[in-house]
């Protein structure tokens, strides 16, 4: 199914603590087996986690602060069509 979204901002391999622009929307595929975990601001306070098999791709929304660490990965700030 193809998915529609706004690109905007540069690809990050391997995201660490990375608040991705403060973008709201973050899509993220995984380029092996992975877990991507969304942190508060401080980057030490877990807010979730997802787990995300080799090729999976989601979009997480998040608040603007918040920060995402996803190892084997490449994720980028989208926006959505409506935004």
């Amino acid at each position: 199914m193809a998915q529609t979204f706004i690109v905007k901002g540069s690809v990050v391999t391997n995201a660490s603590d990375n608040d991705f622009g403060r973008a709201q929307f973050v899509r993220i595929t995984a380029t092996g087996d992975t877990t991507a975990v969304l942190e508060e601001s401080n980057g030490s306070t877990v807010i979730g986690q997802v787990y995300l098999e080799d090729g999976d791709t989601v979009i997480i929304e998040k608040h603007p602060a918040e920060k995402i660490t996803c190892p084997t990965s490449k994720a980028s700030a989208v926006g959505s069509p409506r935004s």
